[in-house]
């Protein structure tokens, strides 16, 4: 690479710059506060662990998304985090260790090994809450409120949250017992809503009606709220374990909107999201400003039992540079007051006190007057007699 070359990055790899670094960190700030309020304690894990426990109970994606190399001083493979919520998962199992329900929160910077999309960064800013040892909707109605304060915090008051669940279609598969080959050929067809295809593969593979009707159906079941009572419809025959699962959703559904009542949510039966390590509840929030979930999540109540505690879990993310882009929040930055690079100790007296108060002090360093618009600073500190006032810049 030539020296001329040498400013370029990776692709989907970019620099912050201070105006949008100013609005990242102010978000940041203002997101975790709001989960401070609500009892999240903050976590901070390692950038940098060993791949077999990085990648325990997630999904051949993130194993894909994840670079891998080998420690120097062990031999042993290592991965650079592409996801925190496997690692906040390890912190409530084996390093917390409490017996009631626990909640963390986070936000550091995870690699990927290529973008998830067209106008995604390889280096997102993950932030987002988890909430261990509680089974019960109230869980998730909590999360999926938190969810929705953390897009009105950010500034995004037009997001639509759609609702799922996973454990619907788990169970009609297992009472279809399909071999290994035929359940992935449909839950890629699923994927793509390619309904012709998922017609023909459960034509071929599933020879009770009732339970063939019941797939077919489900793949279809996405929209407003009248989609919970299509369901109901569609599962009036469907087994226990079916019929618990929806009145699950159901519930969910019903606790999220007593708590927002003007919330926007929509439901998709078929949203199978981390299918591999998700065993319930699926959330996302969208906008017709960005073509992807803005934040996401769902209950995954079996990836602390390789960490020694099988502990119910449930939890949501969103991308703080995605919020960022998004938010129509302002983050102007504070005016400043420049300041003579003298040791005169009244005037450093005064800049520490106005420091201390919250001011922005700037000293000037030589004759750097004409580059106090650049530095944003619209007054000065002036010695008038023995006292040094500030006044405004012409």
């Amino acid at each position: 690479m030539t020296t001329a070359k040498r400013w370029l990055l990776p692709d989907g790899v970019e620099e912050i710059l201070p105006a949008e670094a100013r609005k990242l960190e102010s978000l940041r700030r203002d997101i975790l506060d709001l989960y401070r309020a609500w009892g999240y304690e903050l976590v901070i894990t390692p950038l940098i662990e060993f791949l077999d426990s990085l990648l325990v109970g997630t999904s051949k994606d993130l194993d894909i998304h994840t670079f891998k190399i080998v420690d120097q001083l062990s031999g042993r493979m290592m991965g650079i985090r592409a996801d925190i919520t496997p690692q906040a998962a390890r912190i409530d199992a084996h390093c917390l260790n409490r017996e009631g329900p626990v909640r963390l929160c986070y936000s550091d910077n995870v690699l990927h090994t290529k973008p998830r999309g067209l106008i995604t960064s390889r280096v997102p800013i993950r932030i987002g809450a988890e909430l261990y040892g509680h089974a019960g909707v109230e869980c998730d109605i909590e999360l999926i409120c938190l969810m929705q304060e953390t897009l009105a915090t950010t500034g995004i008051d037009n997001a639509q949250i759609v609702l799922g669940h996973v454990g619907i279609f788990r169970s009609l598969l297992a009472e279809a017992n399909l071999d290994a080959e035929t359940e992935q050929q449909l839950f890629g067809a699923v994927q793509r809503k390619a309904f012709d295809e998922i017609d023909a593969v459960l034509a071929d593979s599933v020879s009770d009606a009732g339970l063939r009707n019941q797939l077919q159906q489900l793949t279809r079941l996405s929209g407003g709220e009248n989609v919970l009572e299509q369901a109901k419809e569609v599962f009036a025959g469907a087994s226990q374990t079916v019929l618990a699962e929806l009145d699950e959703l159901m519930a969910i559904a019903a606790g999220v909107r007593r708590r927002l009542p003007d919330i926007r949510i929509g439901f998709d039966l078929c949203e199978l999201r981390g299918y591999e390590y998700h065993t319930g509840i699926v959330f996302a929030a969208y906008t017709a400003d960005y073509g992807r979930a803005v934040a996401k999540g769902g209950r995954y109540n079996d990836i602390g039992e390789v960490f020694g505690r099988a502990r119910p879990a449930s939890g949501f993310d969103s991308d703080l540079k995605t919020l960022a882009r998004l938010s129509k929040r302002k983050f102007l930055a504070a005016p400043a007051i420049l300041a003579p690079a003298e040791d005169d100790a009244d005037l450093l007296a005064k800049i520490t006190e106005l420091r201390s108060s919250g001011e922005i002090v700037i000293q000037q360093l030589g004759d750097d007057s004409e580059s106090a618009a650049e530095m944003n600073c619209n007054r000065k500190l002036e010695k008038q007699g023995s006292t040094w006032t500030i006044v405004e810049l012409d």
